[in-house]
């Protein structure tokens, strides 16, 4: 008799259950699912909720790195050698995230093509997502990056229809991820409500308007001194 034939792999059936290497947790809001300087022996999976990414400098200083949503990884930086972690994540949220540990990560992808697939086109993602970043640090004035920013949050560029932002970010977390002043963020996010760009009831929604305004450059959104 032949061997039975082998079950199609499923990443995302795997990623939602519990398993060998694998736990899922639940995490509540302000909850840190690791912290700066532990031992990196995991990378995480968020199924449900998002997650903020905070790093803090040896002078003090705490920046947002990073805000993450269901359906993407964090912590992957243990498959490279890193033994610490070198940011502290928070979930902004409820959350429901998987972890795997770092030899069932590296087994799964080895062994499971269907998975290194998806786990390829995250880090590909993010490393566009990085490098974009570091466009818009250089050359685009702050008011021009907190309006990418906004866009980003809103999932505009994304399948369906741009959502109100249903996450509380303070205008100091704003500011943190696009590095410069809190006042300068209320100036702005005022202006952009008063020109229709974003309107505001408890929930930032960002309007068509302002992704129109970014792309064709037009005087309402006007450089900076940097």
């Amino acid at each position: 008799m032949g061997r039975p034939a082998r079950e199609e792999f499923n990443p995302q059936a795997f990623l939602a259950r519990v398993g060998q290497g694998k736990a899922i947790a639940d995490y509540k809001k302000n909850q840190n699912i690791f912290c700066q300087g532990e031992r990196a022996e995991a990378v995480f999976y968020i199924q449900k909720g998002r997650v903020k990414v905070t790093v803090l400098s040896e002078q003090g200083k705490e920046a947002v790195v990073g805000i993450l949503e269901a359906g993407q990884f964090f912590g992957e930086s243990c498959l490279n050698g890193h033994p610490l972690r070198i940011s502290t994540t928070t979930a902004m949220e409820d959350c429901v995230i998987t972890s795997i540990t770092k030899s069932a990560m590296l087994a799964t992808l080895h062994d499971e093509p269907t998975f290194s697939e998806l786990f390829m086109a995250y880090l590909l993602t993010r490393n566009s997502r990085v490098e974009e970043d570091l466009i818009d640090q250089l050359f685009n004035s702050s008011e021009k990056r907190l309006a990418r920013l906004l866009l980003i949050l809103a999932n505009f560029g994304k399948e369906g229809r741009p959502q109100p932002i249903a996450v509380e970010l303070s205008q100091e977390t704003l500011a943190e991820m696009i590095g410069t002043t809190r006042s300068r963020v209320s100036f702005f996010v005022n202006k952009f409500r008063k020109l229709g760009f974003i309107s505001y009831n408890g929930k930032i929604e960002v309007h068509n308007s302002l992704l129109n305004a970014v792309l064709n450059d037009k005087p309402q959104i006007e450089r900076e001194e940097q």
